[in-house]
């Protein structure tokens, strides 16, 4: 986050909310010509947007003006976009992972002319 970024939550943002990422969220004190206010996130870490819970991206997005939580013991809880770090997940034979993949009874062989 920017300096500009911090100064303006200091001066203009109301804090609403933390989700369990340690993300902090905030919306303006005053309402903007639409008659809305606006609302952002400021991230814990790096920003990455998908470590914005379903909860909190309803609120973020005006679909909703409550900060909604899993209520049913199927819903998972949020997990943010590992793609690109030492936690991402590589199907075995990937050649991200480590090791020899297996040999399977589809495995493609090459044409070779004779």
């Amino acid at each position: 986050m920017t300096i500009g970024t911090r100064i303006f939550t200091k001066l203009r943002g109301q804090f609403v909310g933390e989700d369990e990422f340690g993300n902090r969220y905030y919306q303006d004190k005053k309402t903007n010509t639409n008659g809305r206010k606006k609302r952002w996130v400021m991230y814990n870490g790096m920003a990455e947007p998908s470590k914005v819970p379903p909860s909190w991206h309803g609120w973020l997005h005006y679909t909703t003006d409550e900060i909604l939580e899993n209520k049913y013991d199927w819903q998972k809880a949020a997990t943010p976009n590992l793609t690109g770090t030492s936690f991402a997940y590589y199907p075995a034979g990937a050649k991200q992972k480590v090791g020899e993949r297996k040999k399977v009874s589809s495995d493609y062989e090459a044409w070779e002319p004779k």
